[in-house]
């Protein structure tokens, strides 16, 4: 397993001046006075407001440091716990923790949580009004608040630094540290400000917290906060729960909606390259069938908010998104998140995907990927004036396509990046190590693609290549004479997909590489000259076509009544609406687990779910209890001593495979989708829905019945060719005209895809 370093000083780090008996030797008040200066009775306030027995890996250590009155640098994975590093401390304390981040959402959020369990806790920032924002600061200024949540550019202005000095301040937390940082990954000029906080507060610890962050980028968090001889916490970059898997983008949307479906009811994030994309793909999946929003920076503010609000709270499941959505989106349920196109980098990639799992219950991580991508990002990096911004922008977009290439453990290579080793030989969650894979002989068809790439001259992309080996005749290949080369059309029995593949594998060996950055071409390597004029053999490794899709990993994964988890779903959701908070600030989703596990049926033994402080067990135990119990009784269960010790009845297998089924039986009866939508009382998309499912599973299933007439048929696939995507709808509606339904065009998306006819994507 990974041995992450221990708190020890930073090497970096700035020594503290001669007074460290409490006294900040300043003019302000001082709130380094502790009431609590031992970890066991930190433990105290742990259980009765945060509802946990024990700290979570490196919780304590940095909890300690704080009690201590040290400067720490906390770096600790998202979903690890890094909140409760200096939530819990405030508590301890005398005055007040102020706590600096740049993430509007996240400050109300965490506000939200932390008066739920009995913590009074405020914000400032632009979203407040000026009546609202002289509120807080007087709770502030009356000693009324334990932690206040502050924006970074509140610090440019005189007026608030002045309100600063007039509190009594215990602790500074800087969060989402990485952002002073020129190089990191989301470096903010605003955070260039939080350096007067230490002449301000010279004598008060400094908490920095960051989720990503490379050596070098600590290494100026510690110079730029001018931490003292900071406690140097770094957890594990890994995250148990989460798998990651890097698949084709030939079929992307297909794909997706199969992911989607199967996370059906479920928190997803969708992540896409640009502002229309996020529109055009959010339009599609509602077409079929699925509640989906787009959200990008340039939507009106209003709008953001409300999107925002309506996922959190569980009104809408599906999220499609630029990168500006996500920070400090505090949702801990989210099971899936999908980049439908390639992040800009590793850093970016692990922090989004950070995103899913937060409540350490499995989830999973899908990267869409086509080399062709890159080019989208070349175009933005080459206008960036900077040559050195502009190389490492280059350097990092590099470092994302090693990793969709690699063949060896994803997770591996993501922990390596940040400096983490992985000695086991398989992480058993990701789709390199989970995916069964069968050797093959490779010899004929590398000779092949190395010798088109050698006959083309070697300055042509995979695009062109492929088009030479399987015989397409195109303007290009006609322009430059290569369908007159001897390699023209010596593998036509390959897909263009499956040649992809195959320049992939030989990428991956060292045969071939790609050179120039916008326009990439393939070349031999010399590896790859040796093997072609010595005539070696070779064998390539490929999934084995009936292995199966890779399932999510799992840490810690307990038995529980589905069908009561529902139940205690629908109230949380519901005193969440009441209150006007996100179900989570109610109760996470593991907790509901644990309740629909062992069933307590006393507050006595409530109290002993993880998650349930005192707070809670006064507000909440009476309804949930009320649940627990009238499930008990109908199905003849009693409460358990712990998680698992009970054999509740096996969770029942996801609701579409029966519902599938039925839907398939309605076939061979020949009736129209209307009717089968009226006999199984379902929406003609759920219908339609279902018909892809079972043609997709390779099912035999007529459904040519259900097609338009031959004419309507015969243009709606000329019009998906004219567009050359099965992905989009709404681009061949444009070009068809109002008058074919969305419905028609999705039928016959599927006859496509059901009878091989995949040549209207290939481009």
């Amino acid at each position: 397993m990974v041995t992450p370093r221990r708190a020890r000083p930073h090497p970096g780090s700035i020594q503290p001046p001669g007074t460290v008996d409490g006294s900040c030797g300043s003019h302000h008040k001082c709130g380094r006075g502790r009431t609590i200066t031992d970890i066991s009775q930190a433990l105290t306030l742990l259980k009765s407001h945060f509802g946990y027995d024990t700290f979570r890996p490196h919780q304590d250590e940095v909890v300690t440091s704080a009690l201590q009155g040290n400067d720490a640098l906390v770096v600790m994975p998202t979903g690890s716990g890094k909140s409760l590093c200096y939530q819990l401390p405030a508590l301890c304390f005398d005055g007040l923790t102020l706590v600096v981040s740049p993430l509007i959402a996240l400050m109300k959020d965490q506000v939200d949580g932390l008066n739920a369990n009995g913590v009074p806790a405020g914000f400032i920032n632009s979203s407040l009004g000026p009546s609202e924002r002289d509120s807080v600061q007087n709770e502030a200024l009356a000693g009324r608040l334990k932690l206040l949540y502050i924006a970074p550019e509140r610090l440019a202005l005189s007026g608030f630094r002045r309100f600063l000095d007039s509190l009594k301040v215990s602790l500074i937390a800087i969060d989402e540290a990485h952002c002073i940082s020129e190089w990191g990954h989301d470096f903010r000029p605003d955070y260039r400000n939080l350096q007067s906080l230490r002449q301000q507060f010279p004598g008060v610890p400094v908490m920095a917290l960051t989720a990503t962050a490379t050596e070098r980028v600590r290494e100026d968090i510690v110079a730029q906060l001018q931490l003292r001889t900071p406690t140097d916490v770094l957890a594990s970059f890994n995250r148990e729960n989460l798998t990651y898997r890097v698949v084709p983008k030939s079929t992307a949307f297909s794909d997706l909606v199969t992911l989607l479906r199967r996370h059906e009811g479920e928190a997803a994030i969708v992540y896409c390259f640009s502002r229309k994309d996020t529109e055009q793909l959010a339009a599609d999946l509602k077409a079929n069938g699925m509640q989906a929003l787009p959200y990008h920076a340039g939507m009106e503010a209003d709008a953001r908010r409300k999107t925002q609000e309506r996922f959190i709270r569980d009104d809408v499941p599906i999220i499609v998104a630029t990168i500006a959505f996500g920070m400090g989106i505090d949702k801990p349920d989210v099971r899936l998140v999908v980049h439908r196109d390639l992040p800009k980098s590793i850093e970016g990639y692990y922090q989004e995907t950070g995103r899913a799992g937060r409540d350490g219950l499995p989830a999973e991580c899908v990267l869409f990927y086509s080399y062709g991508d890159r080019r989208k990002h070349a175009f933005f990096i080459d206008d960036i004036e900077d040559p050195d911004l502009r190389a490492t922008a280059e350097r990092k977009l590099n470092q994302v396509l090693e990793y969709c290439e690699v063949q060896t453990c994803r997770r591996r290579h993501l922990l390596e990046y940040f400096g983490e080793t992985w000695p086991e030989d398989s992480c058993d969650g990701c789709d390199n190590c989970l995916t069964q894979t069968e050797e093959f002989d490779a010899t004929e068809i590398a000779q092949k693609v190395l010798s088109a790439v050698v006959r083309t001259g070697e300055r042509f992309g995979e695009g062109h290549v492929n088009d030479v080996l399987r015989g397409r005749g195109g303007k290009r290949t006609q322009q430059f004479g290569h369908d007159k080369l001897p390699v023209f059309g010596i593998a036509r029995d390959y897909t263009q997909d499956g040649l992809r593949e195959i320049v992939r594998l030989l990428t991956s060996k060292g045969l071939l590489v790609r050179n120039g950055d916008k326009y990439p071409t393939l070349a031999l390597s010399s590896e790859g000259r040796r093997f072609l004029k010595e005539r070696s053999t070779l064998t390539l490794a490929v999934p084995k076509a009936d292995a199966g899709e890779v399932s999510a990993a799992g840490t810690g994964a307990i038995h529980y009544h589905q069908a009561l988890f529902d139940q205690l779903r629908a109230l949380r959701k519901r005193i969440a609406d009441e209150r006007g908070v996100p179900p989570y600030v109610i109760f996470h989703d593991a907790s509901l687990r644990e309740m629909a596990s062992r069933l307590p049926q006393s507050p006595d033994s409530f109290t002993g779910v993880s998650g349930v402080g005192r707070r809670k067990l006064e507000e909440f135990s009476d309804a949930f209890i009320q649940v627990i119990r009238g499930f008990a009784e109908e199905n003849g269960l009693t409460e358990t001593t712990g998680p698992g010790a009970v054999s509740p009845a096996p969770r029942r297998a996801p609701r579409a495979d029966a519902t599938y089924d039925r839907t398939r039986e309605l076939l061979p009866l020949k009736l129209t989708i209307e009717q089968m939508a009226g006999v199984r009382e379902l929406s003609v998309n759920t219908i339609i829905n279902h018909i892809g499912q079972l043609v997709s599973a390779g099912g035999r299933v007529d459904i040519d019945y259900l097609m338009p007439p031959p004419d309507r048929f015969a243009r709606i696939e000329a019009a998906f060719r004219d567009v050359g995507s099965l992905e989009y709808l709404t681009p061949v509606r444009d070009v068809l005209g109002e008058e074919y339904s969305f419905d028609e065009l999705r039928l016959v998306r599927i006859a496509i895809l059901a009878h091989g006819s995949a040549e209207v994507v290939d481009t």
